[in-house]
């Protein structure tokens, strides 16, 4: 394993996301990446749509500097409709395991006011750390 899950012996098991992760090795940074494709194309305004094409961007940036999702370590997620992501939440765990597996990092959620691309309904920033030889 890459990395360590920090949880407080007393604390109940975070569900879906990890309270904190101690990882060595090479970094990678991945900045606000939105649902579009490859060309900066939104090939759909639904909610989930861009949540799986979002992270599938995340996982093809990670695979340009040698990595996989399991080398993630904290994933910042922005949503202009925390309620939709909520109401969506079943869906929104099936392409998250779909696209990323059960491998859950550090993550947190803010719902802001707009994305800079008018159609991005959801926006995530991404850190990995893949271990060193």
């Amino acid at each position: 394993m890459s990395h360590e899950i920090l949880n407080p012996r007393n604390w109940k098991p975070a569900k879906g996301y990890a309270n904190g992760i101690a990882a060595e090795g090479r970094m990678i940074f991945c900045g606000g990446l939105i649902g579009w494709n490859g060309d900066q194309e939104f090939e759909t305004d639904d909610f989930v749509g861009q949540v799986a094409q979002c992270l599938r961007n995340i996982v093809a940036v990670l695979a340009e500097g040698g990595a996989a999702p399991e080398h993630l370590v904290r994933l910042t997620w922005y949503v202009t409709d925390k309620r939709e992501y909520l109401a969506r939440l079943t869906e929104v765990g099936a392409v998250y395991r779909e696209v990323i597996g059960r491998h859950f990092p550090a993550m947190a959620l803010v719902q802001v006011g707009a994305l800079v691309e008018d159609r991005a309904k959801v926006e995530i920033e991404a850190t990995a750390v893949v271990p060193r030889p």
